[in-house]
């Protein structure tokens, strides 16, 4: 993989591109978008598909521009092998290594290669690149270390804050995925709101299509996935609030067990213990490392979604849940009600009572089920990857102006 992206650096540059020139001038030409692939080249789970979703659906919406991906490495992995056979997606190798390469010295890159405009997809741009005459855009997901510092090791919370605020306050647009993260990068950066555009995520488009019976069933199989199950999906770190599932758990009907899918942290003992003190051993199910494509399926056989976090800057697993026609109980307090509409169900994440009740309330009455399958996927199109990707796309097009 990582010779056959060489060779595609290595192509001649189409005629029409080989100018100089930058800003509303470069609109009667294909746009050079730049990217920050740190993410998009080697994660494969969050900020990795956010990333790879993002500039895949601009390609193939806008397939007359070119995307070129920004990356010091490349993790050799399907999903992302996957990702760099488009077309019109480059992947991009520096020629210095320097370790700051990605703060610093990626900007020689970029003007090299004539990038007209460069999105930061994880809350940073290179320095100095307001500099230069090229355009930037930065995305924040976030401001959860400034929010809920306790999470954070000081060091990490210090260094993500520096990089964001400064993102925000040189970049020219600023891109939050949510209204609450919006009005967060307002109250701690003292942004204009004006500089700064909501534009929601999607999912990865697997999820929206309904998987064929036979497949469904080999999954189960393949997982031993119980008849009835509730799903939880993340992360299982203390601000995900998986233990407040499991205090619901006992007293949501026994022929319902719990899946979870995510990686482990160091909150995964305090859960066991929990797990230990309720003695509910046998009606947990922990999955890791579970191939994307199985995913959806095992999101479309659930009965319910529970998703208590304290805090998120969207929550991209509500979408999948609603995608896949999935009834969704999730946590007030931060953005999940912007994710899950009004026709999810909303507790308090330090209620565990109230969840279980929510469940329970779903799991007895089959016409609400129904009802909130079909209005949950009325509203999950307003995220819909050919709608987020023309609201991006106008947004590159503004700052190019």
């Amino acid at each position: 993989m990582k010779a056959e992206s060489e060779n595609k650096i290595q192509k001649a540059e189409s005629p029409e591109l080989e100018q100089s020139s930058f800003g509303l001038s470069a609109l009667s030409f294909k746009l050079k978008i730049g990217y920050d692939g740190k993410r998009a080249a080697n994660n494969l789970t969050g900020l990795g598909n956010y990333s790879r979703s993002l500039i895949e659906h601009l390609a193939g919406q806008y397939p007359e521009n070119q995307y070129l991906v920004y990356s010091p490495k490349i993790k050799s992995a399907k999903q992302i092998d996957t990702f760099f056979k488009n077309d019109n997606i480059e992947l991009k190798l520096p020629r210095d290594t320097h370790f700051l390469w990605r703060t610093l010295n990626v900007v020689k890159d970029l003007l090299r290669d004539h990038v007209q405009i460069f999105h930061g997809l994880s809350h940073e741009i290179p320095f100095y690149i307001e500099h230069t005459p090229i355009k930037s855009v930065v995305t924040i997901h976030d401001l959860i270390f400034l929010r809920f510092p306790e999470y954070y090791k000081f060091i990490d919370r210090k260094l993500y804050e520096w990089k964001s605020k400064s993102a925000c306050k040189r970049a020219n647009r600023i891109i939050a995925i949510s209204e609450k993260t919006k009005q967060d990068i307002v109250e701690f950066y003292g942004i204009n709101q004006d500089k700064i555009e909501v534009i929601y995520q999607s999912c990865d488009d697997s999820f929206k299509t309904a998987f064929p019976e036979h497949t469904l069933n080999k999954i189960r199989a393949a997982y031993a996935l119980p008849e009835n199950y509730i799903l939880n999906v993340g992360t299982i770190e203390s601000r995900k609030n998986l233990k407040l599932i499991v205090k619901a758990l006992k007293q949501v009907k026994p022929d319902y067990k719990l899946v979870v899918i995510g990686k482990r942290t160091s909150y995964f003992k305090e859960v066991e213990q929990e797990i230990e003190l309720l003695d509910l051993k046998d009606r947990i199910i922990f999955l890791t490392n579970i191939p994307f494509a199985d995913l959806p399926g095992i999101y479309q056989m659930a009965s319910v979604f529970v998703y208590p976090s304290f805090y998120e800057g969207f929550g991209i697993p509500i979408i999948e849940a609603l995608y896949s026609s999935v009834p969704v109980v999730a946590a007030t307090g931060s953005c999940l009600e912007e994710a899950g509409g009004p026709n999810s169900i909303y507790v308090s994440p330090n209620d565990a009572d109230q969840l279980a009740a929510s469940i329970n309330s779903i799991l007895a009455n089959p016409s609400l089920q129904i009802e909130m399958k079909a209005k949950g996927l009325e509203f999950v199109q307003k995220f819909n990857s050919p709608l987020v990707t023309q609201q991006l796309m106008n947004c590159y097009q503004k700052v190019l102006a």
